[in-house]
């Protein structure tokens, strides 16, 4: 907190979201560039919830695969965060490297596998990010992936808390929280996960939807209409219907074609309709498809995994600028 606005330049603007500005910036002192998010204080509101939350959240989660908080710079109208600085994000990476956005199928491992670290680290230390998705991803020129953007994050407890169901930008909204649930738990982020996996593989969203209901109806038409035998309560739901149109599942291979067996399972793992059933970040990280990535952290297999609920279903599958 030692850290004064006059110690940082301010170079281009990056990006503006509901709360805040950020910008490219500069330190004086050492010349190292910085990631500036600037948040205007209401005299009469004070700092805003978000930004104290975003704050206290992200002093706890020092992890190579998320994004450095270097200082916070408080005057009388403006609230300054001082990130690290890289220079894309995964849907500029997508556009500049990959084949009409798709990448090839090494980047799309190493780039999985930083996620789901970054993801267990969180949820290692009771923290929901709520809003993953391939702007809130950062890149730098060495390939490192990390997370950004905890404004929705949340810590949550055991038992664990509602939470509101208006989180996580469409295209990546589990069919759960869609559904009206505000007691869901590490699952919401690792169905985010499988959405910018299959986004990765194809360089194109897996269900843009428009709205909430044309969100599910694309999501069942991939994955199959639920219902009671397939998903035990979900009739009770505040936004289930029972006169949906009945889509029988669909071979996830015809839409991924470049994608091979073993990451197609872990691909299904990922996205689970029911959220009980959806694989771990711990358990996505020793799936086989990883095996031969260099340097697997060996605390994976030492440390139990909290979060496991139930053994999910292993199936064998037949079937821009910066943000912070």
């Amino acid at each position: 907190m030692a850290g004064s606005s006059s110690q940082f330049q301010q170079l281009e603007k990056l990006g503006e979201g509901t709360y805040a500005t950020v910008y490219k910036g500069r330190n004086r002192a050492t010349g190292a560039l910085v990631a500036l998010k600037e948040i205007s204080l209401d005299s009469e509101e004070g700092t805003p919830s978000t930004a104290i939350r975003e704050i206290s959240l992200m002093k706890e989660l020092d992890c190579e695969n998320i994004v450095s908080l270097y200082d916070v710079i408080h005057t009388e109208n403006k609230l300054t965060l001082v990130f690290e600085y890289l220079n894309k994000d995964l849907k500029h990476y997508m556009e500049a490297h990959g084949n009409n956005g798709a990448l090839d199928l090494k980047t799309v491992k190493s780039f999985m596998f930083q996620l789901l670290k970054g993801i267990m680290f969180c949820h290692d230390n009771s923290v929901l990010h709520r809003d993953l998705k391939p702007q809130n991803l950062l890149i730098n020129n060495e390939g490192q992936l990390k997370l950004g953007d905890f404004g929705l994050a949340r810590a949550f407890g055991i038992p664990f808390n509602t939470f509101s169901n208006e989180v996580v930008t469409l295209w990546y909204r589990a069919p759960d929280v869609l559904l009206g649930s505000r007691a869901y738990t590490t699952s919401i982020d690792i169905w985010s996960a499988g959405c910018i996996f299959a986004e990765m593989c194809t360089g194109k969203p897996l269900f843009p939807g428009t709205a909430n209901e044309d969100q599910l109806i694309k999501i069942f038409r991939l994955m199959g209409t639920p219902n009671e035998r397939t998903w035990p309560g979900i009739s009770q739901y505040a936004n289930y219907k029972s006169n949906w149109q009945i889509f029988v599942p669909q071979d996830l291979r015809s839409l991924i074609p470049n994608l091979d067996s073993m990451g197609l399972n872990l691909l299904t793992s990922l996205l689970q309709m029911r959220p009980d059933a959806r694989i771990t970040a711990r358990q996505a990280l020793q799936h086989p498809w990883f095996h031969e990535l260099a340097n697997p952290n060996p605390l994976l297999q030492l440390l139990p995994d909290p979060y496991q609920q139930q053994a999910p279903q292993q199936q064998n599958i037949i079937e821009g600028g910066q943000h912070y």
